[in-house]
């Protein structure tokens, strides 16, 4: 799948992508595509509203955490072809997130907070999870902050 400039919203290239995966009869795509647009359209009844991209980078995430822990279990319980398969189906979802932080921004980004007076994990997760939402997973950035106040 080639990433091109939006067209658009998101959702539209979500669309654009679905069609195109359908058209190359990608079965995995077309699926792992059908399913998210149909979580997005959730949401948007739940919340009563169109969802901006932030809002759909938000489903994404939720969406690939959820794969992460299937693959996990799968795994724990030996059916690695099912494991795969979930990480694959994360991999194509993560294409709709901004590039991901990688660990030592995250860890600079840590010490500035404790530096700038955050004295136990709740302030430093305060400072630092805004700038890292959709970015970098959450329970990374706890244990990251958690090595950085023990520091």
């Amino acid at each position: 799948m080639t990433r091109r400039p939006m067209a658009g919203t998101l959702k539209d290239t979500i669309r654009d992508d679905l069609n195109a995966a359908r058209r190359e009869r990608d079965k995995l795509r077309t699926t792992v595509l059908t399913t998210f647009l149909s979580e997005i359209r959730n949401k948007e009844i739940d919340l009563g509203h169109e969802l901006g991209d932030a809002d759909v980078q938000g489903v994404a995430t939720t969406a690939i955490k959820r794969r992460r822990e299937a693959a996990e279990q799968m795994r724990a319980g030996g059916r690695e072809e099912l494991a795969a398969k979930e990480e694959q189906e994360a991999v194509i979802l993560q294409a709709y997130l901004p590039p991901q932080l990688t660990e030592d921004a995250v860890r600079a980004m840590v010490r500035e907070a404790i530096g700038a007076g955050a004295k136990d994990i709740g302030g430093v997760m305060k400072a630092v999870s805004p700038k890292t939402k959709g970015q970098f997973d959450g329970k990374e950035l706890n244990r990251i902050a958690r090595e950085e106040l023990a520091a």
